[in-house]
This record gives structure tokens, C-alpha cells and sequence, in this order.
């Protein structure tokens, strides 16, 4: 049997993005480590995605999410880090952070968007996602401060 070269790289095409899709879900399923950071009073548990693969999938697929639960993109160099909203189920919030914890800029994203860039106004190494309108309702903006142990 010849199996033509488009169907052989048909085939290979599917089996990706099976594998990818596989991934996406295991991910979602499957929590990430977490860490606790701070806004003033309020308590986050951050998952941590922290590989290329982990903050590719980010909120991917993810139905819900409760209020004081987040996730933090941590980034090997601070660079104009920017977001989509591809296979993301639920409105969310990014705040962009300093080093030291610092707001630079939070956006508001939409569910299913993935036409729109949301990017950090400068150079950061990390970006935390919240429900949507989360850190208005807590009157976090740029300027103010997280803390916690990922940050100096």
C-alpha cells in the first residue's frame, strides 16, 4: 500500500493536535502547584504556570473558577508579556507585575476572544488572571502591591 505524502502529513496534522488538545485537557483538569500571595487583606491561591506548555494552556477550558483563586504566569525575563482569550471559557482579569509585586497595568478580558491582545504597558516577568473585575471590586490598580514568595 503508497500512502500519499498530503495524506501522510494529514494524518500527522490530526495526531498533533489530538495530542495537543490531550494536553490542554489534562491540564485543565489536572491543578497546578500553587502559591498564596496577598492584596492587603485579601488571600489568592495562585496556581503557578511556569513552562512555555503550562502558560500556553493558562485558563483553557476552564469552567469556573472560585473568587479568591487566580493564576500567576511566571516568566523567565521581563519582557511585553501579552495574553489572548482563545478556549477560555470564563471573563477574566490580568494584572501585569514588577518583580517586587507592583501593578503595572490590569486588563479586562472577554470569554472566547482570541482577536484581541491584552498586554503589559512595560517589561514584566509575571501576570496574574482572576475572575473578571476582581481587582476593581478590591480597588487594586497600578501602583498597588502584592505580596508573597515569588516576589522580592
Amino acid at each position: 500500500m503508497t500512502v500519499k505524502p498530503h495524506a501522510l502529513f494529514a494524518l500527522l496534522a490530526c495526531l498533533a493536535a489530538t495530542l495537543f488538545a490531550s494536553a490542554t485537557l489534562a491540564q485543565s483538569a489536572q491543578r497546578l502547584p500553587t502559591v498564596e500571595l496577598r492584596a492587603g487583606m485579601h488571600r489568592i491561591q495562585a496556581q503557578l504556570a511556569r513552562t512555555e506548555q503550562q502558560r500556553a494552556i493558562g485558563l483553557m477550558h476552564v469552567k469556573e473558577m472560585p473568587q479568591h483563586e487566580g493564576m500567576l504566569f511566571v516568566f523567565e525575563q521581563p519582557g511585553t508579556q501579552c495574553f489572548w482569550m482563545r478556549n477560555t471559557l470564563i471573563p477574566l482579569s490580568i494584572a501585569f507585575l514588577t518583580d517586587e509585586g507592583e501593578i503595572v497595568n490590569v486588563e479586562e478580558m472577554q470569554a472566547l476572544d482570541d482577536r484581541s491582545n491584552h498586554c503589559s504597558a512595560k517589561p514584566v516577568r509575571f501576570a496574574l488572571e482572576m475572575n473578571a473585575t476582581w481587582f476593581a471590586k478590591r480597588g487594586l490598580k497600578p501602583g498597588s502591591k502584592l505580596s508573597g514568595p515569588v516576589f522580592r
